[in-house]
């Protein structure tokens, strides 16, 4: 089960809606209030503060689509969900156009609603994360944290790629700090006085990208009362960063083609030819040349965002940096719960070093935010530690399985030994003599067996 620890307000005015999802949500380990009105919502969003808001659009009195204007008027920045039973695009759009992040159809399904909320809720982290690193930045200190090799050898070439005016594609894990490589291209780049413009391309469905990214004239849908400036438009003079870019639809991808080609757009329902000048910083998770293969992705795209192709490394593949964002996570959090005399046992560093990290530094930014709330004092002891950490869960075991039947004894052996020793090679950044120490075996042991088992010193753990 995924915990997503948050404090959510459900407004609803059908009771069994409300108590089901209530349930659902405490079951996530969510603390959850209900309101069955908008005024009643109004009031209790005036006396406390929650991380998100789940709003019916059609209620008795004061509508759904009020609230959300009644929020924005009192400078109320929390996320809001909208639920509707209505699958309009129209009302989706006239809902995020007065401030909702998102919307879900009635019923609603709860695999969907886990999906939706979290993403809402690591967004708003995220969000935060991201201004302590521009306040990092302003006070000159480290922007990107990580003093491994592989680490360097990034930074080093997000430093070079800045000074050019090609479009980069940052590949690697999900939290695994592409962002943050994306607004460090930015801030090295000319542009670094122009806007830096966030665009999450899987968090809004297809229409809304569209209108998103390029904008939308009036009465170009329903709902669409007024003249809207997209994505690109805002990045004029700047940098564009498109997250998750290999979700976009064909459609989207043949617009997004011509706009890299060209430079020039409409929008929605416009018949005017734009042109803006802005850099684009392309990100995914996704292997795209299987996606080009398979049909899913047009290779003419492909090519013009891997310009210059940037790979982001996994945190298991930078040991040396974890107690290095280790300690920068617990000085933000330490600062935000006025907790500034906390710090991180040794053998907590210890247990954090040796374990693998499998959601990357999302993850272990997670891990201490969670640490630094639940200290009894000031000592961050591995007894706080998430359980899976404690444990040393792989992301991946070892296959021992083939077809319908097990492997052979010796196989599954070879297939161990390869994961362990690919694993003492991540937390030593490739360095054999450490990794042997580490094994408890020579040097010459070491590279012997790698031969044998074909490893490579720079193959990923996992």
């Amino acid at each position: 089960m995924t915990s997503l620890n948050a404090r959510i307000l459900i407004v609803d005015d059908e009771p069994m809606l409300r108590r089901t999802m209530s349930d659902r949500m405490k079951f996530w380990d969510c603390t959850t209030e209900e309101a069955s009105t908008g005024e009643e919502a109004l009031e209790m969003l005036g006396k406390k503060s929650y991380d998100l808001v789940l709003l019916d659009i059609k209620m008795p009195g004061i509508s759904g689509l009020e609230v959300l204007s009644t929020m924005r008027e009192r400078k109320d920045m929390t996320d809001v969900v909208v639920l509707t039973a209505h699958a309009s695009v129209e009302a989706a759009v006239e809902a995020i156009q007065n401030g909702a992040v998102d919307f879900l159809l009635k019923p609603a399904d709860f695999e969907l609603v886990k999906n939706t909320v979290s993403r809402v809720l690591e967004s708003r982290r995220l969000a935060r994360a991201h201004d302590a690193l521009r306040e990092q930045y302003a006070l000159n200190e480290p922007f990107v944290i990580g003093e491994s090799p592989k680490m360097k050898t990034l930074v080093e070439g997000a430093r070079r790629a800045a000074q050019s005016k090609a479009t980069i594609l940052l590949r690697g894990e999900s939290g695994s700090g592409k962002g943050v490589i994306a607004e460090y291209v930015h801030r090295e780049s000319t542009r670094s006085k122009g806007p830096f413009v966030y665009v999450n391309c899987v968090a809004l469905s297809d229409e809304l990208i569209e209108s998103t990214l390029f904008g939308h004239e009036r009465g170009a849908f329903t709902g669409a009362v007024a003249r809207k400036t997209g994505r690109f438009e805002a990045a004029n003079s700047g940098t564009a960063f498109l997250d998750e870019i290999g979700d976009i639809s064909p459609r989207l991808q043949a617009k997004l083609l011509h706009f890299l080609e060209t430079g020039e757009f409409e929008r929605v329902g416009g018949t005017r030819t734009l042109c803006v000048d802005c850099r684009i910083v392309a990100a995914t998770n996704r292997d795209l040349e299987t996606a080009v293969r398979e049909g899913k992705f047009r290779e003419d795209l492909l090519y013009r965002l891997n310009v210059i192709g940037l790979e982001v490394p996994p945190l298991r593949d930078r040991g040396q940096d974890i107690a290095s964002l280790a300690e920068f996570f617990l000085a933000r959090f330490a600062t935000e719960l006025k907790r500034p005399d906390i710090k991180i046992a040794p053998e907590t560093h210890a247990i954090m070093s040796a374990y693998c990290w499998p959601g990357n530094v999302r993850q272990l930014k997670n891990a201490m935010e969670r640490m630094v709330v639940m200290a009894p004092d000031n000592i961050l002891t591995p007894d706080l530690l998430p359980p899976e950490v404690m444990r040393g869960e792989e992301p991946m075991a070892p296959p021992i399985f083939d077809g319908d039947g097990l492997l052979p004894l010796r196989d599954a052996e070879l297939a161990f030994r390869k994961q362990h020793f690919r694993r003492a090679l991540a937390m030593t950044d490739g360095n054999q003599t450490k990794a042997a120490a580490l094994l408890g075996i020579q040097r010459s042991s070491l590279n012997r067996q790698m031969k044998e088992l074909c490893l490579r010193d720079d193959e990923p753990a996992g």
